[in-house]
């Protein structure tokens, strides 16, 4: 059978179950990715899993998120990331060496190589060919102790690229376009494989690019073949053993097909505040810009920067706009520098900031009241920028660069009057700098871990009761972000090890007195529309609610790891039968389930729930093994109880 290029790399991974759509897959995993974020919290996991070292082939821990020290809680947490990461024999990427998806891809990706990362954006790593997965920091912990991940067998959906971008469009546009088509949860259940024609005239940072942001379609993760262009980048990275070539058979088949002609995309954009918002910048030409910032996970590599730093070049950014650049790592940085893109920056008036995540995470960066930000982030969900009611676009780098030289939205290709397009060509050698990736050995692992204050034990967790009896304390809308669950920016990024502290902003953005009332009420329901828990693969989102004692969610249908996520920390994941039965539920509402335990043990898919004096049905769509790990209390409860049995 001619088998696509996704179907390859699962089954040479595969470990259980079958390569059947809708059916749950075990596959092994390569490498593993933590962010500092995610990461403490990921690393306590491992630590409480009782194993000495990884056993992953490689593992390691960026910081790229909580770069912000406004006071001893990031310093602290990494320390403890950096003497864990010694400790078990994990790779570790200092503060300010730059984001973890550019970083990997730089230093460690190798095509068909499996990735997990406790970071949505992983499937960046499709830029080098590399199956990248984002999921909950428990799942990756597993990994990194050797154990397979679990998910459910996607479908593919093959995408034709024909043609070439036309100047003034990039890979950004492409991925906008996908948006525009499939807006944020049509991919739900697929893994996005781009193949054709026009795939060879996109470089690997393009793909990284447009891998990076199919996270914001729902997808499980995107690939692109490994070829010349791959072959390319990897030779001028140093790394040419790691290449090799890969490829979707000719004539192999997809679950679904879509083709997109290059040749006839133009600059798009998305407007607040939904990554799926899109429509062509022409549309919203002329709207007044306060801000723009190019860089984040998506857009930071050389060619994204050095593109916006020519079209600046011998310019002014518009005085009433603050412009910003945070560069993918500082082997960005150093080759932008020696390309001349910094002094272009510097001269328009541009800031340079350090290699890192930044505004993108909501860590520094927010716009002004009532102002306007265009950014090259992948995200822009309501809030997330760390100012209410935010105004967030996102957009190219040329479309970030016009609005900063006009200072309003501007359709890029109107620059042709003044300039022509700056096209520009990856280096045939980059400058390498690892110098601030610090890598495992023998003497390392005799390091003690530094744990700070801030730096506190995982909360205990108690199994499914037979019956649960609660209230419906929250009712919320289509498309909850896990940033509507669990806000990230400075203020909270910094409690990710204290999930105590943390849990006192679960909903705050919604409801600020969510916390207090859940606590009051000691066992609590929350009710949901669609696409719940869309975005970051924050596990916080699902802890910190348990912690609170949200027993159980109830929505019309979950995003995918937010899903894992409950399951691994013991929260019902359950989602109406009669989609109707939503309309009928006020917050407030008393919530019985009777016999769950039973239900749940059994195998029920249908599972009753008394709501209001009112039975509904609502459906538990889960594995037998999440089942046995939602009665144990969660995932860690009953892999710690299976490894007691076999010491």
């Amino acid at each position: 059978m001619k088998r696509n290029l996704t179907q390859k790399i699962l089954e040479s991974h595969l470990v259980e179950g079958e390569f059947q759509p809708g059916i749950e897959i075990a596959i092994t995993i390569d490498h593993t990715l933590l962010q500092d974020a995610t990461g403490t919290l990921a690393m306590l996991e491992f630590e409480a899993l009782g194993i000495y070292g990884v056993k992953a082939e490689l593992a390691a821990q960026y910081v790229d998120h909580n770069l912000l020290q406004a006071d001893n809680k990031n310093a602290d947490d990494h320390r403890f990331l950096q003497t864990a990461a010694a400790r078990y024999g994990v790779h570790f990427s200092k503060p300010g060496n730059g984001v973890s998806h550019q970083v990997h891809m730089e230093r460690f990706g190798v095509p068909g190589k499996t990735l997990l990362g406790a970071d949505s954006h992983t499937p960046g790593a499709a830029g080098v060919s590399m199956l990248g997965i984002g999921a909950g920091g428990l799942d990756v912990a597993l990994a990194m102790a050797g154990y397979p991940y679990h998910l459910l067998c996607p479908k593919v959906l093959g995408v034709k690229l024909t043609g070439s971008l036309p100047d003034w469009v990039s890979a950004k546009d492409v991925i906008l376009e996908m948006l525009r088509r499939y807006d944020v949860k049509g991919c739900v259940g697929k893994i996005v494989e781009y193949y054709g024609p026009g795939v060879k005239t996109l470089s690997a940072t393009d793909r990284e690019t447009i891998g990076n942001m199919g996270t914001e379609l729902g997808a499980t993760s995107t690939i692109f073949p490994s070829d010349d262009r791959t072959r390319e980048y990897l030779v001028a990275q140093g790394r040419s053993d790691a290449w090799k070539e890969l490829s979707a058979d000719e004539g192999a088949q997809y679950d679904e097909q879509a083709e997109i002609d290059l040749s006839k995309l133009e600059p798009l954009i998305a407007k607040p505040s939904s990554p799926g918002n899109v429509v062509p910048v022409r549309e919203v030409a002329g709207t007044k810009v306060h801000q723009v910032i190019v860089g984040s996970s998506a857009n930071s590599s050389f060619r994204d920067l050095m593109v916006a730093a020519k079209i600046l070049a011998g310019r002014q950014v518009y005085p009433d706009v603050s412009f910003n650049v945070n560069p993918g790592s500082r082997q960005v940085t150093e080759n932008v520098y020696q390309a001349g893109g910094l002094m272009d920056f510097l001269s328009a008036g541009a800031r340079i900031h350090e290699p890192g995540c930044q505004g993108c995470i909501g860590m520094g960066q927010a716009p002004g009241t009532g102002e306007v930000s265009l950014r090259t982030f992948p995200r822009n969900f309501p809030g997330r920028s760390g100012t209410k009611n935010d105004q967030i676009y996102l957009c190219s780098p040329e479309t970030a660069a016009a609005a900063g030289l006009k200072g309003a939205i501007t359709d890029p290709r109107d620059l042709a009057k003044e300039m022509a397009y700056p096209r520009i060509q990856d280096p045939e050698k980059y400058l390498v700098n690892e110098k601030s990736i610090i890598f495992p050995s023998a003497e390392l692992r005799k390091t003690v871990v530094v744990r700070g204050p801030n730096v506190r034990p995982l909360p205990k967790l108690e199994p499914l009761p037979g019956r649960l009896v609660a209230e419906v304390i929250l009712k919320v809308g289509d498309n909850i972000s896990t940033d509507g669950i669990m806000p990230a920016g400075s203020k909270v990024l910094p409690l990710r090890s204290n999930i105590e502290a943390i849990s006192e902003f679960v909903f705050s953005q919604i409801d600020a007195e969510f916390a207090k009332r859940a606590r009051e009420k000691k066992t609590v329901v929350v009710v949901g529309g669609q696409n719940y828990g869309q975005g970051s693969s924050r596990e916080h989102a699902a802890l910190a609610p348990r912690y609170l004692g949200v027993r159980a969610k109830i929505v019309k249908s979950f995003a995918r790891i937010h899903l894992s996520n409950l399951c691994n920390f013991g929260v019902l994941p359950l989602t109406f039968k009669d989609p109707a039965d939503y309309d009928r539920i006020e917050a407030g509402a008393a919530v019985v389930l009777d016999d769950v335990r039973k239900h749940v043990a059994q195998g029920d898919r249908e599972i009753p729930v008394t709501i209001g004096g009112k039975k509904i049905i609502t459906v538990l769509d889960v594995s037998e093994r999440q089942r046995r790990h939602l009665l144990a209390g969660g995932t860690l409860n009953f892999v710690k109880e299976e490894l007691k049995k076999t010491a």
